[in-house]
């Protein structure tokens, strides 16, 4: 079962060559000098190219991807399970198709008791497809497992992080988490710039508990935070003790309109 692009042409180019170009000209101004670092798990924005791409491809340009990655992302459909699993083969991109990691996405269902294989959650989202040519700009062989998460509890959260840290733990190799997300959405620049930073401070300081307190207090609409939390919870447990932030943007430091924006953070988890 092959899943085909749902916003190839919309939010990203539709043809191998532009697609290719695009991501390999984001890259390119990205001076990392050969460094990539090798990471437990990282934010990455999901908006059009136009908007979030250039934070996206900092973000990827000098993370070290390794064979096999899972890409936690916000369900914004309202489809599907709570934490539904891509039970797909492959996913088509404009690059050529990624295969599943059938054997990562089958341990992580048969592990949980919240992660369940289900397609319909997947069939209209965006969120995790627009990280994938990233991904195979870096690494052509890469593996992934989508997930897409509802909205959920801390309890909830936590338990699926263990269980992914878990897994990833008896594979015995690297696997990188994604976590698909942007930030406060459609507020003035300035209220934007503040409430992300609450946002943002709390990943900084490897805090999940405390982005989930934040967003609902603050009334961050920041869609992607419960993967944050889950891919915070499962690198801490596998080690991680230092977050950077890579680059904070908006949607108005490219339209100029600043008076409703959107705000995009890439942050690498080591």
């Amino acid at each position: 079962m092959i899943r085909k692009p749902a916003v190839a042409g919309m939010f990203y180019p539709a043809d191998k060559k532009s697609l290719t170009a695009f991501i390999q000209g984001y890259f390119k101004k990205t001076a990392c000098d050969g460094n990539e670092i090798s990471c437990k798990g990282i934010v990455s924005p999901h908006a059009g190219y136009i908007y979030s791409g250039a934070v996206a491809a900092k973000t990827f340009a000098c993370v070290k991807v390794p064979k096999r990655v899972i890409i936690l992302a916000p369900n914004h459909t309202g489809l599907g399970k709570i934490a539904a699993v891509a039970p797909h083969d492959e996913w088509e991109t404009p690059l050529g198709n990624v295969k599943i990691d059938r054997e990562l996405a089958e341990k992580l269902v048969e592990s949980s008791k919240y992660m369940e294989f289900d397609k319909t959650a997947h069939a209209r989202e965006h969120a995790a497809e627009v990280q994938i040519p990233f991904l195979q700009v870096k690494r052509p062989d890469v593996k992934i497992v989508p997930i897409t998460m509802m909205p959920m509890s801390m309890d909830i959260a936590m338990d699926i992080g263990h269980t992914i840290a878990d897994i990833i733990k008896s594979v015995g190799e690297p696997v990188l988490i994604v976590a698909s997300s942007d930030m406060n959405h459609y507020e003035p620049q300035s209220v934007a710039n503040r409430k992300d930073k609450i946002a943002m401070d709390r990943i900084l300081n490897m805090d999940p508990a405390g982005l989930h307190t934040a967003v609902n207090k603050h009334s961050i609409s920041m869609c992607g935070y419960i993967p944050a939390i889950i891919m915070l919870v499962a690198s801490m447990e596998l080690g991680a003790s230092r977050a950077d932030l890579v680059d904070y943007r908006t949607s108005g430091d490219v339209s100029g309109d600043y008076s409703s924006v959107v705000g995009y953070a890439g942050i690498i988890i080591r």
